[in-house]
This record gives C-alpha cells, sequence and structure tokens, in this order.
C-alpha cells in the first residue's frame, strides 16, 4: 500500500538502549506536586504497558494497563491518579483480584485511585475511557483534511493523561512505558515511542495492531497516540515527517530542513538521545503549536504557510528533547524550567542555521509579547516559580527565556554554552525545581564569585513578579522597519504605499499589532482590500487581522471570523478572536456563541472547555 512505501526506512532507526532503571524522584518540599494524588516516597510507577482498542463508534479506548512498581518493603497500597476513567477489575500479575476505591473527584485533577496491591508489585488494570476524556480527541472525517475518515489524537500535557491512562500522573514520575494499539484496518496507529510493527499485524476481522515501545524513562505527559489516515515520508536517516496522504507534499517541502535541525541541535547541546526524530502533522483541531512528544513531536497545520517562516515550531519542539523531556520540571510551578529554556535553545537552532536576524526578529516579537503579558497580568502571576497552572500568559517561555539570554549575555556565550551543555548531561532524565537549577547554577558557572552573583540577580528573576532591571531585548533590524512604516501609515500614508510583498509572518504580526486599535471603517476596508487580510490563508496573519477588526466592530469580517474559528483548533490563534469578540459584548458576545456552537465538535475538549470557560 502506497501508506507504507517508505515504513522500511523506520525500522532502520537506531534502536533504543537497554531499558533505564528507574529515575530519581525528587523529595524537597518545592518538589511536592500538588496536581498529582500519588505518593511516589511510598509506592510508583516505573513502567506502563498498555493494550488497548481504538473504538471510533463508543469513542472510547478499552483494554487494560500493566504497571510495574517500585515500593517500600512495608508498601500495601499505590496511589495513582483517574479523571473518569471506567474501571471493571484490577489484579495482580497473576489474575488475583485486587480491592481498589476511588475517592472524591477535583473537576481539574480527577481523582485518587487507591489499590490494595498488598505484597504485588505488577497490578493489572481493565478498563476504558469515557467518550468525553479530556486527552483525546475523537475527529470526525469531515474534519480531517481527507474528509475520508475519522481520526484521533491524545494531548497529556499538562495533567490531561489520566483520562485515558491509570498512572501516576506527574511530570516528577518518569515512567518507561510500551503499548499494543488496536485499530480499524484501514487506519494507521502512532505514538511517541520506538515503532515495532510499523505496517502493523492482523487481530482479527477487521483490525490491525501496532506495538510501541519507549525504554527511556519519560514523564507520563509525554505518551501520545495518533490514528488516522496517516502517510510518512523520510527527510533523512533518522527524520521524517506523518501526515494525511493528501498533505504529504507540502509538508515534507516545509519541513525538509528537520534533519538540519536536529544537527545544529546537537552541535549546540549535545547527542540527541531518542533515536529518531519525526514529526506529525494534525489536522487542524490540534490545540497547540506543536507538542513535544519523544521520537515524534505533534504539530498543528498552520505552520506550513509555503515559506518556512513558522517552522521555528518545529525548533522549539526539538529543543524538548533536551529541556523538558530529557530534563523535566518536577512540578508545574516550575515549567519555565521546561518551556524558559526551550524558547532559549529553540532561537540558538534559528540563529544557527538561518541567521542571525531572523533569530533577533523572533526574539524582538518574544519580547513584545513579554512586555504584554507583563501588562495585563497581576504582580504575583508574573514570577517564574509560582503558581502550578503556571505563569500568566506566556511569560514561562519568554520571561524565561530572557533570563537565561540574560546570563548569556552577562558571563559570554563560550562559558554559557559549556554549562548549558554539561547541565543537560548531569540532570539527563531526571525531574528538576527551580531551587536546584539554582544549587547547579552558583556551583558550576558562578562558582563563589559574589560580583557575578550581585549582577545576574539570580533570585529576582526567579522569585520576584516583574522583570529584573538586568533584562537583555534583543532587537531586531528587519521590525525596526517595520515600525518605522507604522510612523507613516499611523500618521496617514495611504496603506496602498506599503509594499509587503515577500513579508514574513513575523513582519506581517507586527504590522498588524502595531496600528491603532481604533480605526475608521474606511482605512479597515482599505486594508483588507489591499492585503486580501480576511481571505489570508496565513493563520497567524488571519487571526491578527481578525482581532483588530472585531475590536472596531467591523461587520465585514464578520463572515471571516465566524469562517476562520472552526477551522482552527490552536488556542494561540483563535482564543484572541473569541476574547476579541467577548469584549465587544453586546455586538461580539452572539457572535462568539453562534460560531462556537458550530465549531466545538471540532475542537480538543481541552480547546472547548476553556472557550467555554471563556464565554460563560
Amino acid at each position: 500500500m502506497r501508506r507504507f512505501l517508505l515504513a522500511s526506512a523506520l525500522l532502520a532507526a537506531p534502536a533504543m538502549a537497554a531499558p533505564d532503571k528507574p529515575s530519581p524522584i525528587l523529595t524537597t518540599p518545592d518538589a511536592r506536586d500538588v496536581l498529582t494524588y500519588a505518593r511516589p516516597e511510598i509506592a510508583r510507577v516505573t513502567h506502563v504497558d498498555l493494550n488497548l482498542t481504538a473504538d471510533f463508534a463508543s469513542r472510547t479506548m478499552r483494554g487494560t494497563a500493566t504497571l510495574d512498581i517500585l515500593a517500600r518493603p512495608d508498601a500495601r497500597e499505590i496511589v495513582l491518579d483517574d479523571k473518569g476513567l471506567v474501571i471493571t477489575r484490577i489484579t495482580d500479575a497473576g489474575g488475583k483480584p485486587l480491592q481498589w476505591t476511588v475517592g472524591a473527584e477535583d473537576p481539574y485533577k480527577g481523582a485518587p485511585l487507591t489499590v490494595a496491591m498488598g505484597e504485588a508489585r505488577r497490578i493489572v488494570i481493565t478498563y476504558s475511557s469515557q467518550a468525553d476524556a479530556r486527552a483525546l480527541g475523537w475527529l470526525a472525517p469531515e474534519l480531517t483534511a481527507g474528509k475520508r475518515k475519522p481520526y484521533l489524537f491524545s494531548q497529556g500535557q499538562a495533567i490531561n493523561n489520566r483520562s485515558w491512562i491509570p498512572t501516576q500522573d506527574s511530570p516528577g514520575i518518569r515512567q518507561s512505558w510500551s503499548a499494543a494499539i488496536t485499530v480499524p484496518d484501514d487506519l494507521v496507529a502512532v505514538m511517541s515511542g520506538e515503532r515495532l510493527t510499523p505496517k502493523g499485524e492482523p487481530a482479527g476481522k477487521g483490525q490491525r495492531r501496532f506495538r510501541f515501545r519507549m525504554d527511556r524513562n519519560v514523564p507520563p505527559y509525554l505518551i501520545a497516540l495518533a490514528v488516522g489516515d496517516i502517510d510518512f515520508r523520510g527527510i533523512d536517516g533518522r527524520t521524517g515527517v506523518f501526515t494525511e496522504p493528501g498533505q504529504l507534499d507540502r509538508v515534507a517541502t516545509e519541513l525538509s530542513d528537520t534533519g538540519k535541525m536536529v544537527d545544529t541541535a546537537e552541535s549546540l547541546y549535545g547527542d540527541y538521545r531518542w533515536g529518531r526524530f519525526d514529526v506529525l502533522v494534525l489536522p487542524p483541531s490540534f490545540p497547540f503549536g506543536g507538542m513535544e512528544n519523544p521520537t515524534l513531536t505533534f504539530a498543528t497545520p498552520t505552520i506550513i504557510t509555503g515559506d518556512k517562516s513558522n517552522v521555528d515550531v518545529i525548533a522549539h519542539e526539538l529543543a524538548h528533547s533536551w529541556s523538558g523531556n530529557l530534563v523535566t520540571n518536577a512540578t508545574w510551578s516550575d515549567s519555565w524550567l521546561n518551556e524558559g529554556f526551550t524558547t532559549y535553545f529553540e532561537n540558538r537552532i534559528d540563529e544557527k542555521l538561518y541567521g542571525k536576524e531572523r533569530a533577533a526578529t523572533l526574539a524582538d516579537l518574544s519580547w513584545d509579547d513579554l512586555q504584554r503579558d507583563l501588562k495585563e497580568a497581576k504582580p504575583e502571576q508574573t514570577r517564574l516559580h509560582g503558581d502550578p497552572e503556571g505563569t500568566y500568559g506566556q511569560l514561562d517561555y519568554t520571561k524565561g527565556s530572557t533570563f537565561l539570554r540574560t546570563i548569556e549575555v552577562t558571563v559570554g556565550r563560550e562559558a554559557w554554552d559549556a554549562y548549558l551543555r554539561s547541565y543537560f548531561d548531569r540532570h539527563a532524565f531526571q525531574p528538576q525545581t527551580s531551587a536546584n537549577f539554582l544549587k547547579d547554577l552558583r556551583a558550576n558557572l558562578i562558582k563563589g564569585d559574589a560580583a557575578l552573583e550581585q549582577k545576574l540577580q539570580l533570585d529576582a528573576w526567579v522569585y520576584q513578579p516583574g522583570l529584573p532591571s538586568n533584562a537583555v531585548h534583543v532587537k531586531s533590524a528587519t521590525l525596526a522597519k517595520i515600525d518605522q512604516l507604522l510612523e507613516r501609515v499611523n500618521a496617514g500614508a495611504p496603506i496602498a504605499s506599503v509594499d509587503a510583498g515577500g513579508w514574513s509572518t513575523q513582519e506581517w504580526l507586527r504590522f498588524l499589532n502595531g496600528l491603532p486599535r481604533r480605526q475608521t471603517p474606511a482605512r479597515l476596508a482599505e486594508l483588507d482590500r489591499t492585503f486580501g487580510l480576511s481571505q489570508s490563508t496565513n493563520a497567524y496573519v488571519r487571526s491578527a487581522w481578525l482581532v483588530l477588526a472585531i475590536q472596531n466592530r467591523y461587520q465585514p469580517a464578520v463572515a471571516s471570523t465566524e469562517q476562520f474559528l472552526p477551522s482552527v483548533g490552536r488556542g494561540l490563534l483563535i482564543m484572541p478572536v473569541y476574547r476579541a469578540l467577548k469584549e465587544q459584548s453586546d455586538w461580539g458576545m452572539p457572535i462568539a456563541r453562534r460560531t462556537f456552537a458550530k465549531a466545538r465538535t471540532g475542537y480538543h475538549p481541552v480547546t472547548a472547555a476553556a472557550i467555554e470557560q471563556l464565554l460563560k
């Protein structure tokens, strides 16, 4: 079959190493994860083996999860995380029934699943997920690019995987895993691990089974699954792209630099340790720009714009292979250790592969986002170490990366790169906290230099609100030209005088977001007529334009809004549009509500819940 013309290349991928020994857990107070019910210091999961069937008719995953447990000698029970699982039976490895209870449910955290395991150190849970499981997006054929077959994808971060996998769902409790996934025989299953049966194997009438393995210990939110009409094309010996067949040419062309990105990342901070790095471009309802699932990054189709101006998303997810996947925040109160490090690393990949000005452009736009979020947030929401729900907006990314860039500029790139490379080696496959990072930084970079310590303001960056006085702002010459153009346009120059030919997505965003928020209908019509903004196929540009139009209650843009919102599932692009509609209360809320009613079934459950909350 055409779907498997290049599948044999997967078998040539570097094999995973022997299964890791259990990773350490952190027991200091700052490493306590308030979003899990687990008590890993007493009993913890070290391996998850899934044997599940994807039932598209009922929209459920059903089967068994076998858990290997490391426990104190006197431990007689283990506590897992459960979000709506329908459990029918729990036994030991020999089939002996075990007693279990599900405690009171929290709307966000779910409920504790306590298993009286006795002396057993392997348990088997027979269960199914529910149709509305928070991690799972079930798409009807019409919501896919090909519109012929259904599709399923998971999104585990931050604590969603407990809705389809009964385990200890905490980033600080790293686990290896394996899986056998049975699906309809006209579909393909892929997962974030080594693909043992790329073509699948017979599993009864009308079904195929796919087997996977991840021998490295990973935080459980990185166990990921997709099932659909999925094809593959290799880029080089260890990279390739998966997507629906009709999109394969466009996706492969847009992401043709993926192998170069891996080489570039390795030249900066050491070996890539996960075997393959493939990218799965999903249907439009995927809620994020990308998700760094090991061996198989999940990506939104909105990055496929034909000019490679948004492949920094792939650089970001690749960088997570070091920061996030290799060294993981122990709790979500320290998610900047994941996203801030990765945003900094991503920019370094962009600089080395595409040049300093491209990297400066992205960093300068990130600074804009940083200033916006600092202005809108409450002070307590701007601390890097803080709320388990994360900082305000994108501050985990922008303030975190600015912190690391400030260290780089202060100590010099050579010293900083040597430190960061050694940091990833020292803490590989381990959880981390802000306090431990600062301790490591002081021991291995500052080394008692009191003047340097004072200059860096480390504690202010991590534990205090706002932005310290030493923050480094990288400025882009490309965006400076857009700023000069904006001065003329905002002073009344005709829109027709603007030559936007060849603009990147980043230049468009600087221009549109730099226009005054109050515009006349005539000026908005001139913008739309000149640039075709209401029909733009670039989702970033379309989103920015619609926000401006809605803020001015520009009626001609309503049809574009109602077409755009159901066609894109990425929260970064649609949430600002829904938010702008809400702010225009009597005019905008009816538009928002009727559009959401039509679009809801095509959104991932996380996105749908966020929009529903916004529109209350």
